[in-house]
């Protein structure tokens, strides 16, 4: 009797462990298909599945944006990028960031684009994997439509140039560009 105990509340760990683990892959899945921009363009959500900010231990990247506002953040950036001319003077950055995850990789695919001379609708459409402006139906886009990295981005739309340095040299401005913005 015992044993049959033992065995039948090892049966249902297993059960529960397993369904808990499958229900974790699932949700670690990113949006695609229709409403992908909606699910991307919040940007952050009250629940964070980043063990790091359960605990509170944080990058000094992210501990350097904390004193800053993103809006704050957002117009300290807008003005450097704007008289570097790699934002138009139109364009606000929170509208040319929409479907970014990251800030960075929104300024980066900015100096990229401007850099290299390659439309940033396109780049944008390709690092996100989401195509809701029209300019960017015209974009060449990798067949299974996955958000690409920034050198797989410059490799795709500009296929002449060099895409790894091109990449690096943009993610380090934009990494510079947040920094200064941030102090």
């Amino acid at each position: 009797m015992e044993k049959q105990i033992k065995r039948l509340v090892r049966g249902l760990a297993i059960l529960i462990l397993g369904a808990f683990l499958s229900s974790g892959r699932a949700a670690a899945q990113g949006p695609a298909g229709n409403g992908a921009a909606e699910a991307v363009s919040g940007g952050s959500s009250s629940h964070s599945y980043n063990p790091t900010k359960w605990f509170g231990k944080k990058d000094g990247k992210a501990a350097a944006n904390d004193n800053l506002s993103q809006d704050e953040l957002d117009k300290r950036l807008e003005g450097k990028l704007r008289a570097a001319q790699v934002l138009a003077p139109n364009a606000s950055l929170k509208d040319a960031c929409h479907n970014f995850i990251e800030r960075v990789d929104c300024v980066a695919a900015l100096h990229a684009s401007h850099s290299l001379g390659i439309s940033f609708e396109c780049v944008k459409a390709s690092m996100t994997g989401v195509r809701t402006d029209v300019g960017a139906s015209a974009c060449r886009m990798p067949a299974d439509d996955k958000p690409l990295s920034l050198m797989k981005t410059i490799r795709l739309l500009k296929s002449d140039a060099d895409a790894k340095n091109g990449a690096k040299e943009a993610e380090a401005a934009a990494r510079e560009d947040m920094k200064n913005a941030a102090s």
